[in-house]
């Protein structure tokens, strides 16, 4: 049994609480689910050109190791060595946030309309990844969250593709989840007044894969078994 999340004053739910989850494996369950994360840093202001700090969110691949060397697990991002803001983030208190939507709420009000939803906020330091090892292993854990079991099927990485990609580790001790799933919430007299509210229910489905254009071969078993789970038709 995983232990409860513990939010710090920084990852305290204060709007919408109830909707707050307090258990560790909804964070992880999450984690799995979703395919990309957006990493929240601060540039700027450090004598470079770029003038006064300012925020910057990035969409960024990422991939969990709970049983990693940070607190409460590792939450590996990736990105090119080029990336300023990545490299610079090392030692720095970065946000990430994770959201999957799960519906749309039309309710009988403008004001009570909603989505259904699961989102999460990680904070903590950053740590730039040196180890060649654990480097390897954060790129490895990234290509099989895409499609699992893949990176056992393919050529080790080059000294020169390493050297060019940084990973970030963030811990998982400091995180929050918010979950909201159910109908609309409205007013009683709008529910009286007969206006129609319900849930437009949302989900990811894959298509069928597609071969690239230098790309002759079968559809491996890894790719066929991820498009299926993601709702890709079983007899591509």
């Amino acid at each position: 049994m995983s232990l409860p999340l513990s939010p710090t004053e920084r990852t305290t739910v204060r709007r919408g609480h109830a909707r707050a989850a307090d258990d560790r494996e909804v964070l992880h369950a999450l984690l799995d689910d979703a395919l990309v994360a957006h990493l929240g840093v601060v540039v700027g202001g450090d004598g470079d050109g770029d003038g006064a700090p300012y925020p910057v969110v990035l969409p960024v691949a990422f991939a969990v190791d709970l049983a990693g060397p940070d607190d409460g697990g590792t939450l590996y991002v990736h990105g090119s060595v080029a990336a300023r803001w990545l490299g610079r983030s090392g030692g720095a208190t970065v946000c990430v946030t994770l959201t999957e939507l799960d519906g749309l709420v039309a309710a009988r009000s403008a004001f009570h309309h909603s989505m259904n939803y699961r989102s999460a906020v990680v904070i903590g330091a950053a740590r730039v990844v040196v180890d060649a090892g654990e480097k390897q292993h954060a790129l490895d854990l990234t290509v099989d969250h895409m499609v699992p079991g893949r990176a056992a099927t393919l050529r080790p990485s080059t000294r020169k593709e390493l050297a060019a990609t940084a990973v970030l580790a963030v811990p998982l001790a400091e995180a929050s989840v918010k979950v909201r799933a159910e109908g609309p919430v409205d007013d009683a007299e709008d529910v009286a007044a007969g206006t129609w509210g319900g849930v437009v229910p949302l989900r990811r489905v894959a298509g069928a894969p597609e071969h690239g254009a230098d790309s002759h071969d079968r559809v491996p078993e890894d790719v066929r078994r991820r498009a299926v789970a993601l709702g890709a038709p079983a007899d591509h």
